[in-house]
């Protein structure tokens, strides 16, 4: 105790020479970092947790104080004090301006305690004292930059907490990215702000896609029985395949056969061609809070056997079809960042898996998927559109089979050989639309199924109708339609 009364005292001398000096040539009401009474920048310290001057009273022993950072505090005891004690002194410097006041200075955030005893030795009072940065800056900057909102700034250990709400995600990340260069780094900033105004996004999506395939088979076989004297018959038959994987796509052929004499001669020729178009089309239309993901999909579902423990078999299922997912983020009044990702997928014979059990004859085939797939991350104005489009696949193959040499003999070798040619070709085109949206009254809309009445046995039987037209004459239907919705049959 002795060396800590001797270093106060001096820290004291040194103090109480800098302090006075200070306000004999300004004649200011306080010394460090103070602020006159009413100033606004010190009651909106205060209002922060912060204050530059204090008094306490006689009947208090302990108190709680915040001292910004590299800034002080006046305190004022009830009665004379003889020492200073200050549990960290790398966080808090204490410096003595006469009996009754002190000056507090934080030198460095943490926590700490200091404690003011009288010439014998009682306990004056207890400051517990907290040094964190002086917010009061970057609530001031909060304020000016979001104006519409109500954000809260505190520190804990050096780091910068927002708490308040604001209208969107965006303005919630701004007041994050300001914090951040305040704090120095993004890993001291904890952002706890409520989003209020969380605009709902909805995202129409059209998915075209075209198929057209061709396929084209061309084969000639030969089969011929020829005398060559005696008993002897030399015989030959060519059996040409087509072998892209489908075979011959139909049994019809042409056969040119001569069965007169001793020498037979058969001629069996194979032409066929098919052409295939296929349009899918799906328009889906889904909602998602801003910064939600949403999902969808048109399709079904296949089973895939799975080996499990103690080989067990269990089952998954694979979704296939139309799928669509997506990530909206409102980024200010009408603008949208969306994350996008789109699937079609079929199944597909090509690529399946055949497997055969053991200890049966079965065999269990595990079809492939066919997929189209599109991922991308956009900004958009409400009602804009981003067409993804350029998603074309062209597959060409060709196979020829035949007696070898004889099939590659100029013209003559067309009778030796057999040709499988297929050609497919696809396209696919995904238009997205967002829009934001506010939530209606349940009265401002109708079903597609409301005032639709089923007409009588003797209406569909002699006038042909399934059902009466919707409303009345003259007449217009509850609520209203918004966009494409359902369908009427008149």
């Amino acid at each position: 105790m002795t060396s800590t009364r001797t270093n106060c005292h001096r820290m004291a001398r040194g103090g109480r020479t800098l302090v006075a000096g200070l306000i004999a040539s300004l004649g200011l009401w306080v010394a460090i970092g103070a602020l006159p009474p009413g100033d606004p920048a010190s009651e909106a310290r205060a209002a922060d947790g912060y204050i530059e001057h204090i008094a306490i009273g006689e009947a208090e022993s302990s108190r709680f104080v915040r001292i910004p950072l590299n800034k002080s505090l006046i305190v004022h005891l009830p009665q004379e004090a003889r020492d200073v004690l200050v549990s960290g002194p790398a966080v808090v410097e204490a410096v003595v301006r006469s009996k009754r006041t002190v000056y507090l200075i934080g030198r460095e955030v943490g926590q700490t305690n200091v404690f003011f005893f009288d010439q014998d030795g009682r306990q004056i009072l207890n400051l517990e004292v907290e040094v964190e940065r002086d917010l009061l800056a970057l609530k001031a900057m909060l304020d000016r930059v979001l104006p519409d909102n109500s954000i809260s700034v505190d520190s804990i250990n050096g780091n910068v907490v927002l708490t308040g709400t604001v209208t969107s995600a965006l303005h919630s990340k701004q007041a994050s990215d300001i914090a951040a260069k305040f704090a120095g780094e993004a890993d001291r900033v904890l952002n706890m702000i409520a989003i209020t105004g969380r605009e709902q996004v909805a995202l129409r999506v059209t998915v075209a896609e075209v198929q057209r395939s061709v396929i084209k088979q061309f084969g000639v076989d030969l089969a011929a029985a020829v005398d060559i004297g005696g008993q002897s018959v030399f015989r030959f038959a060519t059996v040409n395949p087509f072998s892209l994987g489908l075979g011959a796509i139909s049994g019809t052929n042409f056969t040119v056969q001569d069965l007169t004499g001793a020498n037979q001669f058969q001629n069996i020729l194979r032409a066929m061609e098919r052409n295939g178009l296929v349009r899918t089309l799906a328009e889906p239309t889904l909602t998602a809070i801003s910064g939600e993901a949403a999902n969808f999909l048109a399709g079904g579902e296949f089973p895939i056997p799975v080996a499990g423990d103690d080989d067990r078999i269990t089952i998954e299922f694979k979704p296939f079809g139309v799928g669509l997912a997506f990530t909206p983020v409102v980024l200010s009044e009408g603008r949208i960042s969306l994350k996008i990702s789109t699937e079609v997928s079929e199944i597909s014979s090509s690529g399946a898996i055949a497997l055969t059990p053991g200890g049966t004859d079965a065999t269990l085939t595990i079809p492939a998927l066919r997929v189209r797939r599109a991922e991308t991350t956009v900004e958009l104005p409400s009602g804009g559109s981003v067409v993804m489009a350029g998603l074309i696949q062209d597959d060409v193959r060709q196979d020829l089979n035949g007696v070898p040499g004889l099939k590659d003999v100029p013209i003559l070798g067309s009778l030796f050989r057999s040709r499988d040619f297929q050609n497919s070709e696809t396209e696919l085109v995904v238009i997205v639309t967002p829009y934001t949206v506010d939530p209606v009254s349940r009265d401002q809309l109708m079903r597609p199924d409301e005032r639709l009445n089923i007409a009588k046995d003797a209406t569909t039987i002699f006038l042909g109708r399934l059902n009466k037209i919707y409303g009345t004459a003259g007449g217009d239907p509850d609520g209203a339609y918004y966009g494409t919705v359902g369908f009427i049959v008149e």
